[in-house]
């Protein structure tokens, strides 16, 4: 899928294109049903399929205090709207003097004038425009104006919830990675380097492999049951996500043991995915106490994930 960073670095003669439109933030299971819309119209049509989203979300810009924390960030977001089959993705940056453009212009100048939009594909309750005034009702209104046609998708509801990004949001916060797994579509994941630590896993007989994210994830501190991945290589996981307060470090990591590999992985790029909560994140009286209860979380998590705790 080719990347486009900035709407002006968008070729003006550009072929014309079916375009999903929407903040795309964690790529949920209505963004899919949006996204796959489009590449299935674009097809029937013989046109580009393009996403067109925005970064950073525009309540960073304008109201930074009521801004939500992102599920997933951008590269994530891009590649996983890549493995919706989708040609091309523009992210538009996000300013104050963008927020300005009045929704007609917005639709008149950006969606047809460069993207050459034929059809726009969108979400029921997306904004755009000068104080979100632009909505679906409107876009279905200017479409023969236009001459673009517009797709709305009706609220995707699974388990008896509406999916949406604030909803998954309000899972995770809560700790509870498995509804917001139902609803993504895909488990929540962090990605990052892995680090030398301390040692504290290897001293209690569960080294682990340590990553230090830029940003605190939006799940509480705990023990999760997931897996991670990396180059040539995937396994089950027990991960830690918090400050190891047994040991009164006051550092926040993120570190997992991995229960079916035995190996090196430092400096290694790794994804870890979060499929169940085990536990809260807890202070114990001593080492042994706290190797007692990691040897019982692994036995937990192997049972979560249906995999064996033992090393190969």
């Amino acid at each position: 899928m080719e990347i486009v960073l900035g709407l002006e670095s968008y070729p003006p003669d550009s072929p014309p294109s079916v375009v999903a439109l929407g903040a795309f933030d964690g790529i949920h299971l209505a963004h899919q049903k949006i996204l796959a819309t489009a590449r299935t119209r674009a097809r029937a049509l013989g046109l580009r399929a393009l996403a067109c989203t925005f970064d950073p979300h525009p309540l960073t810009v304008l109201q930074p205090e009521r801004a939500p924390a992102p599920i997933t960030e951008l590269a994530e977001n891009l590649a996983r709207i890549a493995e919706q089959g989708l040609d091309t993705a523009v992210v538009i940056v996000f300013t104050r003097e963008f927020s300005l453009l009045e929704a007609e212009a917005f639709v008149k100048d950006v969606l047809v004038g460069r993207l050459k939009a034929r059809e726009v594909v969108v979400g029921f309750n997306h904004t755009f425009g000068r104080g979100a005034r632009g909505n679906a009702r409107l876009l279905a209104e200017l479409g023969p104006q236009y001459g673009f046609v517009a797709h709305v998708i009706p609220p995707l509801v699974v388990g008896g919830v509406a999916v949406s990004s604030s909803g998954i949001r309000q899972a995770l916060v809560a700790g509870d990675v498995a509804r917001a797994r139902k609803l993504l579509g895909h488990p929540y994941t962090v990605r990052g380097r892995v680090l030398r630590g301390k040692g504290r896993g290897r001293q209690l007989g569960f080294p682990t492999a340590n990553l230090k994210p830029e940003r605190e994830l939006i799940v509480p501190a705990g023990v999760y049951a997931g897996r991670a991945s990396w180059e040539g290589g995937r396994a089950g996981a027990v991960v830690n996500v918090g400050i190891r307060p047994t040991f009164g470090e006051g550092e926040y990591w993120v570190e997992a043991y991995l229960l079916d590999f035995a190996g090196d992985l430092y400096d290694s790029l790794l994804v870890l995915e979060f499929e169940e909560r085990i536990r809260p994140e807890q202070k114990f009286p001593d080492v042994e106490a706290l190797r007692a209860q990691v040897a019982s979380d692994v036995a937990t998590a192997a049972r979560l994930l249906g995999i064996s705790p033992a090393r190969s």
